[in-house]
């Protein structure tokens, strides 16, 4: 969430920062009560702590009056010292009262978008950052899409995930499931040579963890909960692998911390139907390869750009057109303040599919999740958090599918090979 401090330092640019987000006028007119529920604090917090230090002065002197044998005195001062901690405790409750509301207002505000953010409220309006080709590969008219495929040469069954769940989990068989396999050891075996450490997070994470991130309150709605033990299912493994560090203070030369995670994902997505979400262009469970880090403000868009680095190197060998886009404010998440996206050109649909997000969160995480480090002359700052997809393998599956098909069978990349064990699907 965002820092109270820089909102009253910094309130109009903050407004006009979050214009870019196309706030509600009730969240814009909350960032205005935010000053005053911290006034309200600051002057609550003033009086209680004058009436505080009154009660320990006349407690002391209550001591010496016993003690000098003046108790009638002593029991005068003791009614108002009793009438004072009643106003104290009265201060205390409206202190958590004017707290708690006050967090309530925080959690509703988005972060703001940085300055190179786009303007515009659709993703028809964010900006080709980066085309990694010049011209985009084309099929001979006989080839199909990738759910053709997959009966073609039996690699998924969406209908049997209908049986056995409902619409949206794919079944992987065969080679279907040795390709998926092997795209997550060659993501996992990229990622530990760019020096990120594996940890296998828990698919579940209770509430701290997803307001720790900014995914709730915003996307409770696309969150699967399980109300009996008020458990969340994750959307991403960077809810629980950044929550690794909730309540931490970091000394500086542990900085930047890297980890990288395989974990399935879990996502609602409520009203996506049509042809636009045929095969595994959409589904609610897919398997992800998250990249997280923990870094220090003045080196967190260095790290953004070292992710964008890794995340393409891993498109360019698995052969795959894409492109970059950064993102328009409207387009952004909650939590982010930059986020680009990666996309592949799926040649068979003649579409871009969104394979990656790599986003710098600045501060708003762990301003929530109390994530900070201690720098150099001990000061304790809070540090700044980034993630991306490294990757998303439904979509990354959809497109290796449908690039590589020829006559006799799917070439595999030669990259993935090693991993596979064979190089075509017939």
């Amino acid at each position: 969430m965002l820092e109270v401090n820089n909102i009253r330092q910094n309130i109009d640019q903050v407004k006009k920062a979050l214009a870019k987000k196309y706030i509600t006028n009730e969240q814009m007119d909350m960032i205005d009560d935010i000053v005053r529920l911290d006034d309200e604090r600051k002057s609550t917090q003033t009086e209680q702590d004058r009436t505080l230090a009154t009660i320990n002065q006349l407690s002391k002197e209550i001591g010496d009056m016993y003690k000098s044998g003046r108790a009638d005195e002593a029991e005068k001062l003791k009614s108002r010292v009793a009438m004072l901690k009643a106003g104290a405790a009265e201060f205390e409750e409206k202190q958590r009262n004017i707290k708690a509301k006050l967090e309530d207002y925080l959690l509703q505000i988005p972060n703001t978008p940085s300055d190179i953010v786009p303007v515009g409220k659709t993703p028809e309006d964010n900006l080709v950052f980066k085309l990694g080709q010049e011209s985009l590969p084309e099929l001979p008219a006989t080839a199909i899409p990738h759910w053709e495929l997959a009966e073609k040469y039996d690699l998924f069954n969406l209908n049997l995930g209908v049986k056995i769940t409902g619409a949206g989990f794919p079944v992987y068989t065969g080679y279907g499931a040795k390709l998926q396999r092997a795209l997550i050891n060659f993501f996992l075996d990229e990622a530990s040579a760019a020096g990120y450490t594996e940890v296998i997070p828990p698919l579940l994470v209770n509430e701290d963890s997803g307001r720790g991130t900014g995914n709730l309150p915003d996307k409770e709605g696309q969150m699967y909960y399980v109300e009996k033990d008020d458990l969340y299912l994750i959307p991403t493994a960077e809810v629980p692998v950044t929550n690794l560090y909730r309540d931490e203070i970091i000394d500086y030369k542990n900085l930047p911390i890297k980890n990288c995670a395989y974990t399935p994902c879990f996502r609602r997505e409520a009203g996506s139907y049509g042809a636009h979400v045929r095969g595994l262009n959409r589904v609610h469970q897919f398997d992800k390869i998250e990249i997280v880090q923990v870094q220090t403000p003045d080196k967190s868009y260095q790290t953004l750009d070292e992710m964008l680095s890794h995340v393409e190197g891993l498109l360019i060998k698995l052969e795959l057109p894409y492109r970059i886009l950064r993102l328009c404010g409207g387009d952004m998440s909650f939590s982010s303040a930059l986020t680009y996206d990666f996309e592949v050109y799926s040649a068979a649909q003649k579409k871009w599919l969104e394979v990656s997000s790599v986003t710098n969160f600045e501060t708003f995480q762990s301003n929530r999740m109390k994530l900070r480090y201690r720098d150099e002359e001990g000061k304790i700052n809070l540090a700044h958090t980034l993630n991306g997809s490294a990757l998303a393998l439904a979509r990354i599956v959809a497109a290796l599918l449908e690039n590589n098909q020829t006559e006799d069978g799917i070439v595999i990349p030669e990259v993935l090979r090693p991993y596979t064990r064979f190089d075509k699907i017939v």
